[in-house]
């Protein structure tokens, strides 16, 4: 489990042995001092990333700890874990200090079987503003989430297993707790981080591949900026909403490539969670497909499978209540079109989304 540390002189020393007799090994980093480990040993202090380094612990009060679940383990494959770093400063208009929290989240199992619950899971991991993982492996990284399906051998009752990581802020003062915007670190930090958790995952559970899942080729790259949710919708001609007049919609157009296109729009409220209003993906290969199994299918739906220049391909649309039946002619045709357009785009033949 990981161990709560803050921030003190660093006491020099080289550790001269490990304490054989009672199976304790101990190690040093390279300047010296013991490095905490966090999430089963997945991540430890100054590994890189910046929220695991001193940095994150620079402002006043600062602390950090982590909670775990028991570890994965073969009979039991799944575990979560949070890594937290918690901070105050004084409040010149309230006597208790102003209080910040931000945590970052590994969870390593399967995706939820609910659809309400994994409707709101591929809204979160399948963002626009997050980039396919590279080097053939299957899952979308940002600087606030990540998730990575895991090799066939790691699969249960003939479902994937997932490991996701994903931020969360807090600021807590006179004004009551509200929610903040947190980067963990840079993409490709993230991307070792979610690396780092699914190898040590892996070995606990007893399905690791022979050699670890590495990257070192460069992430796609996707808009940085959210756009106003004018038309056409994902930049795709004919994906068209009646968005109302003051709209507070934007999208994030994501990545477009032959395994994967995204798409999100949100409504911006100050203090609110960004989650997706609508959502449109392209996910194809097996490995990413077998995250929608289980949803209901169909255009009506939103959810239809093609077989893509010979790769199993979903193509998916979500809608959210406040734009729910504001597609125009319908929302169901505006599903048709994303899946015209980028059907015809990555060799599905010139089918529309109407069922087969």
């Amino acid at each position: 489990m990981g161990v709560g540390r803050r921030r003190a002189p660093v006491i020099a020393g080289v550790v001269a042995g490990a304490v054989l007799a009672t199976g304790i090994v101990l190690w040093a980093t390279d300047s010296g001092p013991f490095r905490d480990s966090y999430c089963w040993g997945a991540w430890e202090q100054n590994s890189g990333p910046s929220f695991l380094g001193d940095e994150a612990l620079e402002k006043s009060g600062s602390e950090r700890g982590s909670t775990e679940s028991a570890a994965p383990s073969a009979a039991r494959p799944h575990g979560t874990c949070t890594v937290s770093v918690t901070s105050s400063v004084e409040d010149d208009d309230s006597d208790e200090p102003l209080t910040f929290e931000e945590s970052v989240t590994l969870e390593y199992g399967q995706v939820p079987a609910g659809a309400k619950e994994r409707g709101a899971w591929l809204a979160h991991f399948f963002h626009g503003s997050a980039s396919p993982l590279p080097d053939g492996l299957d899952g979308l990284v940002g600087g606030d989430r990540g998730m990575l399906v895991l090799p066939s051998s790691c699969d249960r009752d003939g479902a994937p297993s997932v490991v996701t990581i994903r931020s969360e802020s807090t600021g807590d003062g006179h004004l009551g707790k509200v929610p903040m915007p947190f980067t963990i670190a840079t993409r490709t930090d993230v991307v070792r981080m979610l690396l780092a958790a699914a190898n040590s995952g892996m070995e606990k559970t007893g399905c690791a591949p022979a050699q670890p899942l590495r990257s070192g080729s460069p992430l796609v790259t996707v808009a940085e900026d959210e756009e106003s949710a004018a038309s056409p919708l994902c930049r795709i001609p004919g994906m068209t909403f009646d968005y109302g007049e003051g709209s507070r919609y934007r999208q994030q157009v994501g990545a477009v490539t032959d395994r994967l296109q995204t798409c999100s729009v949100v409504w911006k409220q100050l203090r609110m969670p960004e989650e997706p209003s609508a959502q449109y993906v392209m996910a194809s290969g097996n490995r990413l497909a077998a995250l929608f199994d289980g949803l209901p299918e169909g255009a009506e739906q939103g959810l239809l499978r093609r077989s893509c220049d010979g790769r199993q391909t979903v193509f998916y649309g979500r809608v959210e209540a406040g734009l729910q039946d504001r597609g125009r002619p319908s929302d169901r045709q505006v599903f048709n079109r994303f899946v015209e357009s980028v059907g015809k785009r990555i060799g599905c033949g010139s089918g529309s989304g109407e069922d087969a």
